[in-house]
């Protein structure tokens, strides 16, 4: 009796095989036929093993797997990551009351004054209650003089700006200064830093060995660590006095400015702390490049 063939059409689905190395996937090597010819419906009929070939996809796949392979990974839905930012804003509302105040905390310096040389206001952003409070440590006799760095142009740094000298010797005459020295400053990037060695050469020159920084409070830390870097290796001591104002370490959340300007300096005082204090070796300030403090 003549075998049966079946001369059905083998389904596409039995040639998809994976390759591993450029080795054929044992489920390839079964599903394969030789020829496109019959196949024996009968399961006890001994045949011939099929006639495999070596394709263009195992060829590749040797090639390939020196320069690439395949891996799975994890992705997190949008539900995941909504559920992830809706805990951490839940937990921020939560504990707001210990981190808002510890972050404005840690751009103020520690109160510190003594009796010194000279008071130093930090004049960058004129600001009439640094005035006010170098008035009051005058006063306190802490000491007899104070000096207010200023602007300088650039054609002639020796001398201060007439506008910027005019806005400082007005606030220090309402503040009731009594012994005001204007310090012509060039702003030079990075500007703290440099105007730090410029201050110190003055103070140098004028044979003064101590004085008190009175700086905005949430500027006061970078301040502190800037003169201090500058100009003990001087031989200067430094004393550090913040100036609050509207905005303080429990309440700079309640205004739009008060989050830009804590934001801000925080950002600048990370950018001094690691990236321009331990870089800076020498004590000649940089080429003359106008631009913001």
């Amino acid at each position: 009796m003549q075998p049966r063939w079946s001369h059905d059409k083998v389904p596409a689905e039995e040639f998809c095989y994976h390759t591993v190395d450029g080795k054929v996937d044992k489920s390839f090597a079964e599903a394969t036929v030789t020829d496109g010819g019959p196949q024996p419906q009968n399961a006890g009929e001994q045949h011939s093993p099929p006639l495999t070939t070596q394709t263009s996809i195992g060829q590749a796949s040797r090639w390939s797997r020196h320069f690439v392979y395949r891996t799975e990974c994890l992705k997190t839905t949008w539900k995941c990551r909504l559920a992830i930012l809706i805990f951490i804003i839940l937990i921020a509302s939560l504990t707001r009351g210990f981190w808002i105040p510890a972050l404005g905390r840690t751009l103020t310096c520690k109160e510190e004054v003594g009796p010194s040389d000279a008071i130093l206001v930090e004049n960058f952003d004129p600001n009439y209650l640094l005035f006010e409070r170098a008035a009051a440590l005058e006063k306190a006799g802490l000491s007899a003089k104070v000096l207010v760095q200023t602007e300088a142009p650039r054609h002639d740094p020796e001398v201060a700006n007439t506008v910027s000298q005019g806005i400082a010797e007005l606030m220090a005459r309402v503040a009731r200064v009594q012994d005001l020295e204007i310090v012509p400053t060039r702003y030079i990037e990075p500007i703290s830093l440099n105007a730090a060695y410029q201050i110190r050469d003055f103070l140098t020159k004028e044979h003064l060995r101590s004085v008190i920084v009175v700086t905005p409070a949430f500027r006061s830390r970078r301040s502190s660590l800037v003169y201090r870097a500058v100009l003990r290796p001087a031989g200067v001591h430094v004393y550090c006095m913040p100036v609050l104002g509207e905005h303080t370490p429990e309440n700079w959340t309640a205004t739009w400015h008060g989050i830009e300007d804590v934001t801000e300096q925080f950002i600048k005082l990370q950018f001094y702390r690691f990236y321009v204090l331990p870089l800076a070796g020498g004590g000649a300030a940089a080429p003359a490049r106008s631009t913001e403090p």
